[in-house]
């Protein structure tokens, strides 16, 4: 759309300005070595900052683990690797930093920011003149000598280093630091001269499983260098890596992924590495421009969701990808890091399925892992989640250890306590990304303001985004700037909406279909006001086992359920607290809800969604209530709750309960036991 274009008046406005972008892929220009220009560019650490519930959902992170985990995780705490020290030296440090030093400079959180320096500082003084970088190895402690690329394997396990560039490179975008690309230039060109002797999966699987990150990395420098042995070095690591690319457009890699569950192969099943990989294809798209990635991104993501996919918008993986039975965990870390990929891809791609799916994920899968304080998370989550409790599930790893499911600091592995930090950071870094005409992209909301320079001369704008969503269905973008500014200003419509409408200054704009980008690209002045509404349907969708799920805008709704809560304590992973319904579970929803789910399901508000709002069941804003029927025979097995047998109409034909009972179903991020994949069952 032409920018310089000049509002004389209203009409032509609408008639000119007001255009919905192309749906699917955007297609950016490439540069003459192959690569792709992203299609949009994440703004820099600190240009969003969280309002409302989101700032509370980030503060309440500051105050517990987030801020304070170097002090309450003795394996961060205790002689630290990444600080000199001869103890921790692998990837929970970096994790940590990867979520903590992004929340520090979205709360301009200055002690927060101090104690997260301390670990980037040493990391980038620390740096080896050949270029090697992070903890003094054991060769290099015993022996005093320094590892260089004629000793690389005196070296130690790229993995953890590729997280800790990702949390260096935050800090970069927040502060541009100029010690940053000299210092990731030195470490590449070590990298470059180093693989042949000592591959990528030299030390670990994990390495090999993980490279797409180190490949991002690179390309990231590339962008802003332009040095062509950054694209040599990521081909040469991608070379060197497991083929997720190809996995993900090949069927038979999720197909045996579903059928699989022994020892072989475990690697590429693991859910955390999947989680990793779905940007794999993408990020080979960003550098060679080959649109086969972008094919075997499409199919990789919809297979996996189709095969493993559960309604709170994750694929189950516990740890492995594990097919789609309500039943089934996922892994905390496997959700973070999936959130992480598809705003990746969003940017490099343009493709607004992914930002759908970044949102579902989000807002449904993420909140109900961790604790209120986030002090304690759960290592898998179950859709149908009757009971939290010690026991031996139906999990691929682990059995013997029987925390896998309980909330708690330590329970399960501490992988998850150290890397969940990324999950609420860096989803409120990407509600916003800067256009390659100048201007701003909103792709995901929720409430914030955002302070960017736009237009053909950087014109600062700031853009207050008032709004209750996920809960409420009106977002407000409230434009301040000195002076007016031309500049196009974008809005994802989900895919779930039918119909939205956009407004400026409380005048009706235009009426759009859902599933698409809509741009409205104008001279903005202060005070300026667009009201975008985005009604929310009331639907249902069909899981594993033929369930039903309850849906409403971006949000997925399950059974309301009174919570006990036990408190218990395991003489190796501490204090953990255990979850038990008050009131019966077993229901199966009406089949007429599934027929006419609009006028059988009663939405209701039955509070205001606050700044201090917390995902959970006492400030659940939105109810909604319907007719179900109890299964007597629905019941718990091996701690968990097999779902009822159906036949081909989804109906279960067993015994069902005569009475007819209204049951209330609340948003899924804030429930800890629930149902949230129902049977059908008949209507008399």
């Amino acid at each position: 759309m032409n920018k310089k274009l000049i509002i004389s008046s209203l009409a032509v406005f609408f008639i000119t300005s007001f255009k919905p972008a192309k749906q699917g892929v955007v297609q950016p220009p490439q540069s003459a070595a192959g690569y792709v220009t992203p299609a949009y560019t994440p703004l820099p650490l600190g240009s969003v900052k969280p309002k409302g519930w989101l700032l509370n959902q980030l503060q309440i992170m500051r105050n517990g683990t987030t801020g304070h985990l170097d002090e309450v995780h003795e394996k961060i705490r205790k002689d630290n690797g990444w600080l000199g020290g001869k103890g921790d030296n692998w990837e929970e440090t970096p994790y940590w930093l990867d979520g903590a030093v992004p929340l520090a400079y979205l709360l301009d959180d200055k002690q927060l920011q101090t104690k997260v320096l301390k670990y980037i500082n040493w990391t980038l003084d620390n740096q080896r003149p050949s270029g090697y970088f992070g903890p003094i190895t054991k060769a290099e402690r015993e022996q005093g000598i320094q590892v260089a690329a004629e000793n690389c394997s005196q070296g130690e396990d790229w993995w953890p280093k590729m997280v800790m560039l990702k949390a260096i490179r935050q800090y970069y975008t927040a502060t541009q630091d100029r010690r940053v690309i000299p210092f990731m230039t030195k470490y590449f060109n070590y990298q470059l001269k180093s693989l042949q002797q000592c591959p990528i999966g030299k030390w670990t699987e994990w390495a090999a499983s993980r490279g797409t990150d180190n490949v991002m990395l690179a390309q990231w420098l590339y962008g802003i260098t332009k040095e062509p042995s950054l694209l040599e070095l990521a081909n040469l690591i991608e070379s060197q890596s497991f083929p997720w690319s190809t996995w993900l457009g090949n069927r038979d890699w999720v197909i045996g992924a579903a059928a699989q569950q022994n020892g072989d192969h475990w690697m590429r099943r693991h859910a955390v590495n999947v989680g990793m990989a779905l940007k794999a294809p993408a990020i080979n798209y960003q550098r060679t421009g080959d649109q086969q990635y972008l094919k075997s991104l499409n199919t990789g993501w919809n297979d996996l969701m189709q095969l493993h996919g559960l309604p709170m918008g994750i694929f189950s993986g516990d740890e492995d990808l594990h097919g789609n039975d309500p039943t089934q965990g996922t892994e905390l870390c496997a959700i973070v890091e999936a959130m992480y990929s598809l705003e990746e891809i969003l940017g490099i791609t343009g493709d607004m399925q992914y930002a759908d799916a970044l949102e579902r994920m989000t807002f449904n899968a993420l909140p109900p892992q961790t604790t209120d304080d986030y002090n304690a998370k759960q290592y898998f989550q179950i859709a149908n989640q009757v009971q939290v409790k010690r026991g031996v599930f139906n999990f691929s790893l682990p059995f013997s250890r029987e925390m896998n499911n309980v909330y708690g600091m330590r329970s399960g592995y501490t992988c998850c306590l150290a890397n969940m930090h990324q999950g609420w950071t860096k989803f409120t870094q990407h509600l916003w990304y800067a256009t390659p005409d100048n201007g701003l992209a909103a792709l995901a909301y929720s409430p914030n303001v955002v302070k960017a320079k736009v237009g053909k001369a950087n014109t600062e704008v700031t853009i207050n985004e008032v709004t209750d969503y996920p809960f409420g269905d009106v977002v407000n973008f409230q434009i301040t700037t000195k002076q007016a500014v031309a500049f196009p200003l974008q809005l994802r419509v989900p895919n779930w909406c039918q119909e939205a409408t956009v407004l400026i200054n409380g005048e009706k704009l235009s009426t759009e279909k859902g599933k698409r980008l809509i741009t409205v690209n104008r001279t903005w002045k202060n005070k300026d006001k667009m009201t975008l509404q985005l009604p929310m349907p009331l639907t249902t969708s069909n899981w594993g086992r033929n369930s039903r799920a309850v849906e409403r805008g971006p949000l997925v709704y399950a059974l309301k359920l009174e919570e006990k809560w036990e408190k218990g304590t395991d003489e190796k992973e501490g204090d953990y607290f255990s979850v038990y319904p008050k009131g019966d579970w077993n229901y199966g929803l009406l089949e007429t809800i599934v027929k006419e789910p609009v006028q059988n399901l009663e939405v209701k508000v039955v509070q205001p969604v606050t700044d201090k709002f917390i995902w959970n069941i006492q400030h659940a804003p939105i109810q909604i209530t319907t007719s179900a029927r109890k299964i007597p025979e629905w019941r718990i097995v091996n701690d968990v709750a097999p779902q009822p047998v159906t036949d081909r109409t989804g109906i279960f034909r067993g015994e069902v309960q005569k009475e007819v009972e209204k049951i209330t179903l609340v948003p899924f991020g804030c429930t800890k036991v629930r149902v949230v994949a129902f049977p059908v069952v008949p209507a008399k």
